[in-house]
């Protein structure tokens, strides 16, 4: 299994869950307070939505779900010997326990991630475990061409 990734800021979720549910005929795979989530079959998308009323874009960025932690492994070794630097960035984000690497790509950031298991809480990173607490947020290490999703 695999997906592609759009994260989108919108200014009023319960007004976008709306739409999107109708527009894509089902209903969010996860829902919390500023936040939605759509695992959508056909077409193949997980549709992620961020509330951010004063976002300046309404991207926030782009992904690639995979089924396991050995795919986003596998994706970050083809990047590396394709001359991509990726970061990697594993623990809670979007309400997920995840493990993930960011690209830097010309046009915003890209991640490409597994879900390991559904949290309760929005999230936190291990990529600034040694570093200041307060840095220690999920997406964490979004290259700066994209718009922070946390």
């Amino acid at each position: 299994m695999a997906r592609v990734q759009l994260a989108l800021n919108v200014p009023n979720i319960d007004e976008a869950v709306e739409f999107y549910s109708r527009m894509f005929a089902t209903e969010p795979n996860k829902r919390k307070p500023g936040y939605a989530n759509f695992a959508i079959a056909d077409p193949p998308l997980k549709l992620v939505l961020f509330e951010n009323a004063d976002a300046q874009a309404r991207l926030n960025h782009l992904g690639v779900e995979v089924a396991t932690p050995a795919d986003v492994t596998a994706h970050q070794a083809r990047l590396a010997g394709d001359g991509i630097d990726s970061v990697a960035e594993n623990g809670t984000c979007c309400f997920a326990e995840q493990e993930k690497v960011w690209v830097d790509g010309p046009d915003g950031a890209w991640e490409v991630y597994a879900v390991i298991a559904d949290a309760d809480d929005f999230g936190t990173s291990s990529a600034h475990a040694d570093d200041d607490p307060a840095a220690n947020l999920c997406c964490a290490s979004v290259p700066e061409s994209a718009a922070r999703c946390c």
